[in-house]
C-alpha cells in the first residue's frame, strides 16, 4: 500500500526559500521525501548562494530566478516549466515583506508607499503567482496552491503592524481564488504556522517573547518546526487532500484556540 501522502509523479514549484531554516525548506524536504520533483526559485543572485545547500541536498535540477516585483521573471519561469515539464501539480507561495517601521509602528502611521509595497509583495504576489501557474495546473488536470499566513491576520500581534493587514487580505484571496479556480480542479489553501525563528521572523521586535508565550500557552506546549509545516503542506498538495480547499489550516500546537 502506498503512503497516504504520496507525491510520486508530481511536479511542484517552491518559492520563498531563504536558507536552511526557512519554512519553505521544510516544505521542500517533505515534498521531496514524498516523491515530488521540485522546482525551486530564488529572488536574486545574492540569495542564490544561501539556497545552494538545500538545492544540492535535495538534488533539485530546476532552479529559476523569480522576483515577484518583476513580471518578466514570472513569465520566464512559466515558460521554463512548460518547456521542461509540460505541467505543474502544485505551487507553494511563501514570501512577505514590509518596511521595518511599518512592522513596528502603528498601522495608522503606515505610509501609502509602505502599505502598497507590503500588500504587493506579501499578498498580491500570491494572486500573480496563481495566474502564472493556472494554465500549467490545468495541464495536469488540476492541482494545488498553498500560501503561508499567520495568526496576526485575525488577532493583534505586537510589532506585526501592517503585516497583519496583509495576511488578512492573503487569507481572503485564498478563499476567493478557491472559489474561482475550483471548477478547474485547482485547490487553494493557506497554512498558518505558530511562531518559529526564521530570517523573516528575526526582523520582528520581541519575537523571542512570542515563541516563549506560544510554548507556555499552547495546549501541547511546543513550538512548530519547518518539518511540521512541511508535513501539513505535503498533505494538502497530495491526492489525500483532493477535496480540501479555501481553508486556513493551523499548525501551532493549538495556540490559535486560546483566548
Amino acid at each position: 500500500m502506498k503512503p497516504l501522502v504520496n507525491l510520486e509523479g508530481k511536479v511542484g514549484l517552491i518559492t520563498g526559500i531563504a536558507n536552511e531554516k526557512s519554512i519553505s525548506t521544510g516544505v521542500a524536504e517533505a515534498c521531496a521525501e514524498a516523491g515530488a520533483k521540485l522546482i525551486i526559485t530564488y529572488q536574486n543572485d545574492k540569495t542564490r548562494a544561501f539556497i545552494e545547500p538545500v538545492v544540492n541536498r535535495l538534488g533539485v535540477e530546476d532552479v529559476y530566478l523569480l522576483d515577484v516585483t518583476r513580471p518578466e521573471t514570472l513569465a520566464d519561469v512559466q515558460e521554463k516549466i512548460a518547456a521542461r515539464h509540460g505541467k505543474l501539480d502544485f505551487a507553494i507561495h511563501s514570501m512577505a515583506f514590509a518596511k521595518r517601521d511599518d512592522l513596528h509602528g502603528r498601522v495608522v502611521d503606515t505610509s501609502p508607499d509602505g502599505f502598497a509595497m507590503a500588500m504587493d509583495v506579501s499578498t498580491h504576489s500570491f494572486v500573480r503567482l496563481a495566474k502564472m501557474v493556472e494554465p500549467l495546473l490545468e495541464r495536469a488536470g488540476g492541482g494545488s496552491l498553498v500560501t503561508m499566513t499567520y495568526l496576526g491576520s485575525e488577532k493583534v500581534i505586537p510589532n506585526y503592524g501592517v503585516m497583519g493587514l496583509c495576511k488578512a487580505a492573503l487569507e481572503a484571496a485564498t478563499r476567493y481564488m478557491a472559489f474561482e479556480l475550483g471548477g478547474k480542479n485547482i485547490r487553494v489553501n493557506a497554512v498558518s504556522p505558530g511562531p518559529l525563528m526564521t530570517r523573516a521572523a528575526s526582523g520582528i521586535a520581541g519575537f523571542d517573547g512570542l515563541m516563549a508565550t506560544a510554548v507556555e500557552r499552547s495546549p501541547m506546549h511546543a513550538l512548530v518546526t519547518p518539518e511540521d509545516i512541511g508535513a501539513l503542506t505535503a498533505f494538502l498538495v497530495s491526492d489525500a487532500g483532493r477535496l480540501v480547499t479555501g481553508g486556513v489550516h493551523f499548525v501551532d500546537a493549538g495556540y490559535n484556540i486560546m483566548a
